[in-house]
């Protein structure tokens, strides 16, 4: 349902292994045409973690696009909640379970989970999801905003004072998340609602780019470089393989080209009739 996105929205996904791993846990999605990009950052040992961020990606596509083909993530329920909201709770919970069964069932995916970003763009808002310290930022004109808070000890530390936030990026503690996604039978994932506005330039990434470039370097990478997106990300994850590298690298950049309000009405119905 609904009309393609991919002329209101400029999507790049890249991924790396970075400087130090073997290979790489960390796994991309983006759907121009949705409006639909993920980022999941895997954990366990051996392999397990490629197995669950690959899981997650590819689980969460798939049940997100069925589930928006039949019908619009703009729909009101009886609550007046959106249908991306139930959608996206719904198909979060499926993927726990799916991960969680097997690392229950496979010794050697015992304790395996990941991280979760996911961003859908509809109806000029975006919806965010996320599980674990892979973030979400926005540029908008010169302002740069994280619009996620890492499920982590570290940013618990800094709710509670007993950390600053300059000491915290010098921490031990850094990836010690406390919510991830396929670790325990259930799991609670923060959604939140953004409008969106044409010119915006949104980064999804996961801990191996945060932990190894500042904030500030990744904002001014974006203003100078975001009128080439390919260019930006191939950049980012160059500074944090230049600054070490010690994690897989990921980013997903979406740039918003121009409004894309939701059809509505008789409309909507005339369009669904030519699908």
């Amino acid at each position: 349902m609904g009309t393609s996105l991919s002329d209101a929205l400029e999507i790049v996904v890249k991924t790396d292994p970075g400087m130090v791993r073997s290979h790489n846990e960390d796994s991309v999605f983006g759907n121009p045409h949705r409006g639909l990009v993920i980022l999941a950052d895997g954990m366990g040992g051996y392999n397990a973690g490629e197995v669950a961020s690959g899981m997650a990606t590819t689980v969460l596509s798939t049940e997100l696009e069925s589930a928006f083909n039949a019908r619009s993530p703009d729909d009101a329920g009886p609550s007046g909640e959106y249908f991306a909201h139930a959608a996206i709770f719904d198909r979060v919970a499926q993927t726990n379970a799916a991960i969680y069964h097997a690392a229950e069932s496979q010794p050697q995916y015992a304790g395996m989970g990941t991280t979760l970003v996911l961003a859908l763009f509809h109806d000029n808002k975006l919806t965010v999801a996320h599980i674990g310290d892979s973030r979400l930022y926005r540029l908008r004109g010169g302002e740069f905003t994280q619009l996620t808070r890492d499920h982590s000890l570290l940013q618990e530390q800094i709710d509670a004072g007993m950390i600053s936030v300059e000491d915290a990026r010098h921490s031990q503690n850094k990836n010690l998340v406390t919510r991830a996604l396929g670790v325990d039978p259930e799991v609670e994932t923060e959604l939140h609602d953004h409008d969106v506005l044409p010119g915006d330039l949104y980064l999804l990434c996961s801990d191996g780019l945060n932990d190894m470039v500042e904030d500030e370097e990744t904002a001014m990478t974006l203003q100078m470089l975001g009128a080439n997106l390919e260019l930006a990300a191939t950049q980012l994850i160059q500074m944090a393989n230049d600054n070490g590298g010690r994690d897989n690298v990921s980013v997903i950049l979406v740039k918003v080209l121009r409004e894309f309000p939701a059809a509505k009405g008789w409309w909507a119905k005339l369009l669904n009739w030519f699908k």
